[in-house]
C-alpha cells in the first residue's frame, strides 16, 4: 500500500473516530441535558402549583375551587408561540393531586380520579418527604412515548405533608428541539467531515508527490540517469538536498576511480612510444631518423594533450545533471554556423561540406554544447571520409523530435563496432593509416544528447558511409521529412 493512501486512511480513521465521539457525546449529554432542563422547569412549576392549590385542598373543594377553574382556563389557552422556529399551539401540562394515602383527588384531565397512585415514584417519594419524579410510558405498546412526572408536597399550616401535586409533561414535546439539534450537528458534522476529507486528501497527495519525486530522483541516481532535483518544501527540500549531496559525493568518488583507471590504461600506449623514441634519440642516429622519432614524440604529445583536454570537457559535462539556462535554439542558423566554422578544415582535407535544415526547426537547449557536438560529429566523419568526397550536415523533424545528422561516404563501421561507437576511449583505425582518435569525441556527443533529453546514434549508410546524429525533443517544427539513407 502506498504511503499516501496509508496517510489518507489513517487520517480518515481519526476523523471517523472524532465523528463517533461527537455523536456519542450528543447522545450521552445533549439529550439528557435537554430533559434535565425540562425536569428543572417542572420542579419549579410543581412547587408553585402545590402552593396555589393548598388552600382549596385543605378546604376540601379542590375540584370545584378557584385553583381548578384557573387551571382549566390556563390549559384552554392557545400560546401562539414559536420557540426557535418550533410552533407551540397548546399547553401540554397535566396536573394531578393525591391525598396522603396516594389516592388521586384531582386530575386536570379527569383520567385517574379516585385511582391509587401511592406506588408511583413521584407520589410515593414525595409523601415520604423525598424528591419524587418518574418517567414512564402510559401506553406499553409505545415505550418511546414517555411522560415525565415531577411531584411537590402539599403541606398543612403545621408543615405536615398531607398530599402531593404532580406535574406531567410528555417527553415528545422536547423532541423537536432535540431533533433540530441533531440535524444541526449532523449538517455541521458532514460539512466538517467533507472539509477534513478535502484537507486530508490534499495533504496526502502533497506528501505523496514530494516523496514520489524524491523516489524517482533516487532511482535515477541508482540507474545513473540525469535528473534535476525535484522542487520540494520544508523537510522534503532538506531531504532532497541531502540526497543530491550524497549522490554527488558518491558519483564523484566512483567517477574519479573509473577515470583514473581508464586514463591510465589509455596513456600507456603514447607514453610507451614517447619513452621508446626518447631512448633512441639518446644514441647517435642519422638526421632522418632523428626527425622521424622527434615527430613521433610530438604526435604522441599532441595525442596526450588532446586526450586530457577532451577528458576534462567530458568530465565537466558528465557532472552536469541538467542544463543551467536552456533556451530556444533555431536549428537552421546553428547548422550554418557549424558549417562555416568547419569549412576550412574540410577544404584542408579535400572534402566538401553541404548543410541543409528543414524550415522552422527549433530545439530547447544550450547552443554552445550543440555546436560542439555537431563539430565533433563532423571531425569524426572527416577522419573516415575519403579525399574528394562530400560531408552532409542535415536537420529534419521526426515525430515530435529534431534529428541532426552528419553523413559521410567512407567505408562505414564493422558490425561489432556499431554498439561500441559511443564508449569512452573506443576508437577504430583510420582508413588512411592515421593514428586513432582519443575515443572521447562520440562519448561527448552522447553526453550532450542525454543532457538535452535526447539520444545519439551511429549507423551505416546504404550505399556506403555512415550516418551519425542527435535526436532531440523539438520545441516547434514542421511536418516530418524523410530520413537520409
Amino acid at each position: 500500500m502506498r504511503i499516501g493512501l496509508r496517510i489518507l486512511l489513517g487520517y480518515l480513521a481519526i476523523v471517523a473516530l472524532g465523528a463517533l465521539l461527537v455523536t456519542e457525546v450528543f447522545v450521552a449529554q445533549v439529550k439528557p441535558g435537554v430533559r434535565q432542563t425540562t425536569e428543572d422547569t417542572l420542579v419549579d412549576i410543581a412547587n408553585t402549583l402545590a402552593e396555589l392549590a393548598t388552600d382549596d385542598f385543605l378546604a376540601g373543594r379542590l375540584g370545584e375551587g378557584d385553583f381548578a377553574r384557573r387551571l382549566q382556563r390556563a390549559q384552554g389557552r392557545e400560546p401562539g408561540a414559536a420557540i426557535s422556529g418550533v410552533p407551540k399551539r397548546s399547553t401540554d401540562l397535566r396536573v394531578y393531586v393525591t391525598d396522603d394515602a396516594g389516592t388521586v383527588v384531582f386530575d386536570s384531565r379527569g383520567e385517574a380520579l379516585g385511582q391509587d397512585y401511592s406506588q408511583w415514584n413521584d407520589v410515593y417519594l414525595t409523601l415520604r418527604g423525598h424528591y419524587g419524579a418518574r418517567s414512564s410510558a402510559p401506553d406499553p405498546a409505545d415505550p418511546e412515548a414517555t411522560v415525565m412526572h415531577v411531584a411537590a408536597p402539599i403541606r398543612d399550616p403545621a408543615g405536615r405533608i398531607v398530599g402531593s401535586l404532580t406535574v406531567a409533561k410528555p417527553n415528545r414535546t422536547v423532541a423537536p428541539f432535540i431533533e433540530r439539534s441533531q440535524r444541526t450537528v449532523l449538517a455541521w458534522g458532514i460539512g466538517l467531515l467533507g472539509m477534513a476529507l478535502l484537507v486530508g486528501a490534499t495533504t496526502a497527495s502533497w506528501i505523496t508527490r514530494q516523496l514520489e519525486g524524491l523516489r524517482r530522483y533516487a532511482q535515477s541516481a541508482t540507474d545513473g540517469e540525469r535528473r534535476r532535483l525535484p522542487p520540494a518544501a520544508g523537510e522534503f527540500a532538506e531531504l532532497g538536498q541531502a540526497l543530491e549531496t550524497m549522490r554527488n559525493r558518491l558519483e564523484g568518488k566512483q567517477y574519479v576511480e573509473r577515470y583514473v583507471q581508464d586514463l591510465t590504461h589509455e596513456m600507456k600506449s603514447p607514453l610507451a612510444a614517447i619513452r621508446a623514441s626518447a631512448e633512441l634519440l639518446e644514441s647517435p642516429l642519422p638526421p632522418a631518423d632523428q626527425a622521424r622519432f622527434a615527430r613521433v614524440i610530438h604526435a604522441q604529445g599532441d595525442r596526450l594533450t588532446q586526450m586530457v583536454e577532451r577528458l576534462l570537457a567530458l568530465a565537466a559535462l558528465e557532472h552536469q545533471h541538467a542544463l543551467d539556462n536552456p533556451a530556444p535554439v533555431p536549428v537552421g542558423p546553428l547548422l550554418a554556423e557549424v558549417a562555416a566554422d568547419f569549412e576550412a578544415i574540410a577544404l584542408a582535407r579535400g572534402l566538401s561540406l553541404q548543410h541543409h535544415a528543414s524550415d522552422n526547426l527549433v530545439v530547447t537547449g544550450d547552443a554552445f554544447l550543440l555546436h560542439q557536438a555537431l563539430r565533433g560529429l563532423l571531425e569524426n566523419a572527416a577522419s573516415f571520409a575519403p579525399a574528394g568526397s562530400a560531408l552532409d550536415l542535415l536537420a529534419r523533424r521526426d515525430n515530435g523530435h529534431v534529428v541532426l545528422e552528419v553523413a559521410d561516404r567512407g567505408p562505414g563501421l564493422p558490425d561489432y563496432a556499431l554498439e561500441r561507437a559511443f564508449e569512452r576511449f573506443y576508437s577504430l583505425p583510420r582508413p588512411d593509416g592515421g593514428q586513432r582518435g582519443s575515443g572521447l569525441g562520440l562519448c561527448f556527443v552522447a553526453e550532450v544528447a542525454a543532457l538535452h533529453g535526447g539520444s545519439a546514434r551511429l549507423v551505416n549508410r546504404e550505399g556506403g558511409g555512415a550516418v551519425a546524429g542527435l535526436r532531440l525533443p523539438a520545441a516547434s517544427g514542421t511536418p516530418a521529412s524523410k530520413p537520409l539513407r
